[in-house]
């Protein structure tokens, strides 16, 4: 199975965190999303117990809360010992909620208005991923004006090319996340940070993009990012004492991914930083991550309702469900594959050829083409495997087609995390004039 929490029981079923499928369906309805809570769990205390084993003391993981957002998420990342990535006052919004200690929340973002800087300072956000120029005088302005010293990161971009989807690439020179290294630009960023009274430059920050199956990418941006605070220390006679790497891991979705070491991968992160600054005459900084796919996707299924099997003859075979591109937008934007499974059909053989559609009005609504599934029929259960990350965080109301709930599975039960959305929620902030 693409998934540690999947099994086929006796019946020959699919189950997710030892639960019949079939009966998940059947009590919550579909589409619905299960999260099984002890994979985030495993996931979590695997970054943490890594870098406690390779980084120096103080360094820990943030969970991105992009991956997929919500009040319980952020309730076991926090049991876990995470810190937070958040990128938007919703996201800061359900951390508060949650309960979750916000000094250990870290904002970024390549926008925040007055007023999202405004509202992290006073929820607590302990620092600042600061982005640009603009960023740092009105995030030195607003801290004054609330009497705050407020910590911050500064958002860099290395250069680096880490041969991942172009959509998800983010620390190119030419990207509209932080300041470029290489053109000179970031040196006169950490220089005017360090001149500000209402500011503390606690470190600096990169992510060069997603997906990421390979740990040289990592490595190469972290010699890059050491590089330069050789050159902050011989020009500005500062070093930073956090060195962030951002996130990006791959996850496997399919069988024909390569297994990923996220052990390994952090090894090899923090040996690069280590050696490095050894190099160099750095005192090692440090050291943060971000991962957020990679700790929630294969933790994630979704669950549909076949509602249509169409042959067309001498062409193709559509199985149509009763979600699509509003609750799992990826396969639109980025081609993205996944393993699917018949879910009542699991131990059948896995020999009919399709493109599985959504239910949108649209040609592109799709989350497979050409992939073999158990051959099924209308009321048959379908699971989208390792849907937990950017699935629920990216779904939408196109075609007014309401979201669906999420159900996280724990040890002690399931219960439901986000509710269902209604038709009445969907009309429910129209005004009729």
């Amino acid at each position: 199975m693409i998934q540690p929490c999947l099994g086929i029981n006796a019946d020959g079923r699919l189950t997710v965190a030892g639960r019949d499928a079939v009966s998940l369906a059947e009590k919550y309805g579909t589409p619905a999303y299960f999260i099984d809570e002890e994979t985030v769990r495993r996931n979590c205390r695997i970054y943490k117990s890594a870098l406690a084993k390779y980084a120096p003391s103080g360094s820990f993981p943030l969970y991105a809360g992009k991956a997929l957002c919500c009040a319980s998420i952020y309730r076991i990342v926090a049991e876990e010992g995470l810190g937070a990535d958040v990128v938007s006052p919703g996201e800061i919004a359900t951390a508060v909620k949650a309960g979750f200690p916000m000094e250990r929340a870290y904002f970024h973002g390549n926008s925040k208005t007055d007023a999202d800087i405004r509202y992290a300072i006073e929820v607590g956000v302990g620092t600042f991923v600061v982005d640009n120029f603009d960023e740092l005088e009105a995030l030195d302005r607003i801290a004054g004006e609330l009497g705050v010293r407020q910590r911050i990161l500064l958002r860099l971009s290395p250069g680096i090319d880490p041969q991942t989807h172009r959509k998800i690439i983010t620390g190119s020179v030419d990207s509209k996340f932080g300041v470029a290294i290489e053109t000179g630009q970031a040196i006169k960023f950490a220089q005017l940070a360090l001149a500000k009274k209402n500011l503390q430059l606690d470190g600096l920050h990169c992510h060069i993009g997603s997906q990421i199956f390979e740990p040289d990418p990592f490595v190469d941006a972290a010699e890059i990012m050491v590089a330069f605070a050789k050159e902050c220390v011989d020009t500005l006679g500062w070093a930073p004492q956090v060195l962030n790497l951002g996130g990006g891991f791959a996850v496997r979705y399919i069988d024909d991914h390569p297994h990923i070491d996220i052990e390994a991968n952090v090894k090899a992160v923090c040996e690069a930083v280590t050696s490095s600054c050894a190099e160099t005459g750095l005192p090692v900084p440090r050291i943060l991550l971000e991962p957020g796919r990679s700790i929630v996707a294969n933790a994630g299924v979704t669950l549909y309702t076949v509602g249509s099997v169409k042959h067309i003859t001498g062409y193709k075979s559509y199985v149509s469900v009763d979600g699509g591109m509003t609750d799992n937008p990826r396969y639109a934007l980025y081609s993205s594959p996944y393993t699917i499974i018949v879910a009542n059909r699991a131990a059948e053989p896995a020999d009919f050829e399709c493109t599985v559609a959504g239910r949108c009005c649209e040609s592109g609504d799709l989350l497979a083409e050409g992939i073999k599934i158990q051959r099924c029929e209308r009321g048959d259960i379908l699971a989208v495997c390792c849907t937990g990350a950017y699935n629920y965080s990216m779904a939408s109301n196109y075609n007014r087609i309401p979201r669906p709930p999420i159900i996280v599975l724990s040890p002690n039960g399931d219960y439901v995390a986000v509710e269902r959305e209604t038709n009445s929620d969907i009309v429910k902030l129209d005004n009729v004039r």
